[in-house]
């Protein structure tokens, strides 16, 4: 069985990080043949550096990497076919697979979403107006009516060794050029957008009775920790202290060093969905940073998650929960909700093994779509 995901980088690595996830699970776990089509191979080259960007066809971790060009050379479409977050298949190939007998399978992959709509959502048909195709939406989600969640058999296998192993850990801060943990040293790591709220965290950090060292992948927030910080710019390997916080600007990571960034530090502050997922999976307190849509339309998706994720929670450590991360992505001030936070850490962290676990037992994307397309496929 041949596979055809097609991938547009929007913005941020998000897209092409969630739909290599897919592709590499896929080809890895379901012997799956797998072309992705990625119109930005740069991009893609940040998060995988093995991935050439003048090649036009090449091949990482089983599955073929193709540049998706405009116009898009002909072939023929796999039996399988997925335009992956929000992208539209040029009208050629939607051509070609209109041809094909039978014509491929072919899903919208929806991003992911904790909002209660994706269960009617998911698996419904959309026939085409005019060809005799049928698009199929298939949406991610943490309820057994959705599509699952892109986990591979090798995560908890291989995360949980590295965090009993303090060994490990400081051969992974080594090789970050980062000193080990030091005695009741709060370790962040920090993965967001720009954020108004920004500058008043890190003078509340800055201001902590134990020492905490942030940090930060390169990205669009450096320019607003420098100002923060009070140094003319920050770059990768460079550093900045202000009081009790030492900053430190990572080069953009590799997705498994990324991974292992998350199972190192005390906290994580992500965005988006790619980095949202992974924090999840890396049994840590986190802080969701959701990808801004027009006329706060990310509220609904902030408020789904949390009602999700703070279900089992007391109803103190979950109320403080909520008001940090509202905080948060309301960009306001979090001045008194930061203190308030840290000292439901304990409670926060047997949480985040608890939810971890949950997701575990939630059948992951890839398997749950082998199954919904061979049952399509029987129906031919």
């Amino acid at each position: 069985m041949t596979w055809d995901i097609f991938c547009t980088v929007i913005d941020n690595f998000g897209d092409i990080g969630v739909t290599w996830r897919l592709a590499r699970q896929l080809a890895d776990e379901h012997r799956v043949s797998v072309r992705l089509w990625v119109d930005d191979l740069a991009a893609f080259h940040q998060i995988r550096p093995e991935v050439d960007p003048t090649r036009a066809i090449q091949t990482l971790a089983g599955v073929e990497i193709r540049h998706w060009t405009d116009p898009l050379p002909a072939f023929s479409p796999g039996e399988v076919v997925i335009e992956a977050l929000a992208c539209n298949l040029p009208e050629s190939f939607i051509q070609a697979m209109a041809v094909q007998s039978p014509p491929p399978v072919w899903l919208n992959l929806e991003y992911l979403t904790a909002e209660t709509w994706a269960d009617g959502v998911h698996g419904l048909p959309s026939p085409h107006p005019r060809l005799p195709l049928v698009k199929y939406f298939y949406v991610p989600g943490f309820s057994p009516q959705t599509g699952g969640l892109t986990r591979e058999n090798w995560l908890s296998p291989t995360r949980n060794p590295f965090q009993a192993s303090q060994a490990d850990q400081d051969d992974f801060w080594r090789n970050q050029k980062l000193p080990p943990r030091q005695d009741k040293e709060l370790r962040i790591s920090l993965f967001s957008y720009e954020n108004a709220a920004l500058p008043g965290w890190l003078e509340t950090l800055a201001a902590s009775p134990i020492p905490v060292r942030l940090l930060a992948p390169e990205g669009k927030a450096l320019p607003q920790i420098a100002r923060a910080l009070a140094v003319p710019e920050l770059g990768p390997g460079t550093s900045a202290r202000q009081g009790a916080l030492k900053v430190h600007v990572l080069p953009m990571l590799d997705q498994d060093t990324y991974d292992r960034l998350l199972w190192a530090c005390d906290l994580n502050f992500v965005r988006g969905e790619d980095s949202f997922l992974r924090a999840q999976y890396a049994a840590r307190p986190m802080v969701w940073q959701a990808y801004r849509q027009a006329e706060g339309a990310h509220f609904a998706k902030l408020e789904a998650f949390l009602d999700r994720y703070c279900a089992t929670l007391d109803p103190d450590t979950a109320d403080t929960t909520r008001t940090l991360w509202q905080a948060w992505n309301a960009e306001a001030d979090m001045t008194a909700a930061w203190p308030r936070y840290l000292a439901h850490q304990p409670a926060l962290q047997a949480h985040a093994k608890a939810w971890d676990r949950q997701l575990a037992a939630v059948p992951d994307i890839a398997s749950k779509l082998m199954i919904f397309c061979e049952k399509i496929m029987k129906t031919r």
